[in-house]
């Protein structure tokens, strides 16, 4: 079993911390291409990286677009209102290029107690 890492803002972070957020949303990069089911993932935490948290990957969810992954999904599920603030939010870190490029990936996570 791998353990990854990954930075997050701090809202985010906090939902999962809070098991209020159980997919996180990715660009299915080079780096995303290496998880698998049952890896852990360390989150660390953008305005304090002495704050981590460690999850367990339980289900990938591979698509070509964020709106087609959101779509499949409650918002909730991703510690959101909306689809369309789901949208909003990950365009502020992944160009609609990369996303064309990439792909997505739904991430389903098991917070580690």
């Amino acid at each position: 079993m791998i353990t990854h890492q990954m930075k997050l803002t701090k809202v985010p972070f906090e939902k999962i911390k809070n098991e209020q957020k159980f997919i996180e949303s990715r660009l299915y990069d080079e780096k995303r291409q290496q998880i698998n089911i049952g890896d852990r993932i360390k989150f660390i935490c953008n305005d304090n990286q002495a704050e981590s948290i460690i999850t367990r990957t339980k289900a990938l969810y591979r698509y070509q677009s964020f709106n087609d992954l959101f779509s499949d999904f409650p918002p909730e599920y991703f510690g959101g209102s909306s689809k369309k603030s789901l949208i909003e939010e990950v365009r502020k870190f992944y160009p609609i290029e990369e996303e064309q490029q990439y792909g997505v990936i739904g991430i389903k996570l098991e917070l580690e107690k």
